[in-house]
């Protein structure tokens, strides 16, 4: 009967030679959703800082920013579905650029919901 040890080493012996080696690449359009993702988050993270440092007295300009981190988060949902679409790639950032542009909009629709309701 095999020891413990012996059957850890065989384990570990077939992963070390089991590489994988493919052509694939990451999809332009995810890549660029994850980008627009990120700008929109951070964004957003500052807009939603400052006015609570500020006590909610900020320029309406932040306004404009937070419609053009919705326009951004928009693009980059169709962007990140888009990329899905493609053959052969790999779609981590397809994933988390949308991931990304959906928490956004979940961000920007619960600030719009509690300023009309509350």
């Amino acid at each position: 009967m095999p020891s413990l040890s012996m059957c850890v080493y065989v384990e570990v012996h077939v992963k070390k030679n089991s590489f994988m080696f493919t052509n694939k690449e990451h999809t332009r359009k995810g890549i660029m959703a994850t980008i627009l993702g990120v700008i929109s988050l951070t964004s957003l993270v500052y807009i939603i800082v400052d006015s609570y440092t500020k006590a909610g007295e900020v320029p309406l300009q932040y306004g404009a920013v937070a419609f053009l981190t919705m326009i951004f988060a928009f693009v980059g949902i169709v962007l990140g579905v888009l990329s899905k679409s493609e053959k052969d790639k790999f779609y981590f950032f397809s994933y988390l650029g949308i991931v990304l542009n959906v928490l956004v909009l979940a961000a920007l629709s619960v600030i719009l919901y509690a300023g009309a309701y509350a």
